[in-house]
């Protein structure tokens, strides 16, 4: 519903129209992902969710190791539930599917068992880093996928606000991880939903060696306009904001995945 061109898509998100002299090579769907927080009462069928399932199997995955898993939660108790546990946030409540990804490291233990081989590396930092890696590629080629038929698309990091609660509400077995959520749905007409500004490329983009004296360029004035524009905490930067999120002051529950992991038998050795 949105529709911008490609090159409207890349002014909002980098402040500058599109590299080179022609039009964008790249689909505009690309450059205009946003978060969709307002939906419509349009449902999903489960037939879309299904083929929007095998794209997210379709991204890459390490060693075709397979290491996720997706948890949908359409039942309405247990809907309110797992919004209370992320955050209270409505857009968990009105999206037409929620899904929680799952770091998944039990299946392939299980497997490993199976065929009489010991899973014991399991534990360690760089299987978890590789789960952690499938379910982001397949969570992001679902989005992608989804926003390329109309549907809205936003994250919940907030999954992780109570780690403890999830495993509970979804049954985790050991070995297993909600790192985050994902609501679908088509957006409401009154959606107001934007494109946000991002770092340019030169502030992303290195060749040959990292150049730590590159900096972020004009993206906090950029910024600034955005959440002033969006009736955000007018006058505060992203470095303001980016700062307070990583102060500490700002963990929303968060501090527990350590302890979490290590009961859940992924002590990251």
């Amino acid at each position: 519903m949105f529709g911008e061109t490609a090159s409207e898509a890349w002014q909002q998100r980098f402040g500058k129209s599109t590299p080179g002299t022609g039009g964008a090579s790249v689909p505009a769907n690309f450059f205009a992902h946003r978060s969709v927080r307002h939906f419509s009462n349009r449902a999903i069928p489960r037939e879309v969710i299904q083929e929007l399932v095998g794209a997210a199997q379709s991204a890459a995955t390490s060693s075709n190791l397979q290491m996720w898993s997706v948890v949908s939660i359409q039942d309405a108790e247990r809907r309110e539930a797992i919004a209370k546990l992320a955050g209270d946030q409505d857009q968990i409540r009105a999206a037409s599917w929620f899904l929680a990804f799952i770091v998944d490291l039990h299946r392939l233990a299980e497997a490993a068992r199976s065929v009489g081989e010991d899973p014991a590396a399991l534990d360690t930092a760089e299987f978890f880093t590789m789960g952690v890696v499938d379910a982001a590629l397949a969570a992001e080629r679902m989005v992608c996928a989804a926003e390329s038929i109309g549907i809205g698309t936003c994250y919940i990091g907030a999954l992780r606000n109570d780690v403890f609660g999830v495993k509970e509400l979804l049954g985790l077995p050991p070995l297993t991880f909600g790192v985050f959520g994902l609501c679908l749905g088509y957006p409401a007409e009154e959606s107001t939903a934007e494109i946000k500004p991002r770092l340019s490329n030169q502030a992303v983009w290195f060749e040959e060696r990292y150049d730590r004296e590159k900096g972020i360029g004009d993206f906090d004035a950029r910024a600034v306009a955005f959440y002033e524009s969006q009736g955000m905490n007018p006058g505060v930067n992203w470095s303001m904001r980016s700062g307070r999120r990583v102060n500490g002051t700002q963990m929303t529950g968060r501090e527990a995945v350590k302890p979490f992991l290590t009961e859940q038998g992924l002590d990251l050795r």
